[in-house]
């Protein structure tokens, strides 16, 4: 069977990844929020029919360019983000011979679990 990630992680691989896993997962939910807040302002402008531009659209813009950043790194290792509120992330792996995903949330000190590629969160299991 062939595999669908190209890029596979050993549980120290994904450890070792971890505080960089964390640095980016607070760089987007920082992100995140600022550009929730920016887009709030903006669609209460566009309802006084003010015309939009300057700082708060330049500082969107740049927000919008640092996620598609992080996000890239993530994309470039493989490593998926299932939940970005919860900072789930999911790291391809094999596990008994089977390509599965090494599954990690915020909060929890090691990566403990797996689940298969089509089970999610649900179908985690201990290592």
């Amino acid at each position: 069977m062939k595999n669908i990630f190209k890029i596979h992680y050993t549980r120290d691989e994904a450890r070792a990844l971890l505080p960089q896993v964390k640095t980016w997962l607070n760089q987007l939910l920082v992100a995140k929020r600022e550009l929730d807040s920016l887009e709030r302002k903006l669609e209460k402008a566009i309802g006084l029919g003010d015309d939009l531009g300057g700082t708060m659209v330049n500082k969107s813009l740049r927000l919008q360019a640092a996620v598609r950043e992080v996000l890239q790194k993530f994309a470039a290792r493989e490593i998926q983000i299932k939940d970005l509120e919860r900072g789930l992330i999911d790291f391809p792996a094999f596990v008994g011979g089977r390509e599965v995903f090494l599954c990690w949330e915020t909060g929890e000190d090691d990566i403990e679990f797996w689940h298969d590629l089509d089970t999610g969160y649900t179908g985690r299991e201990k290592l």
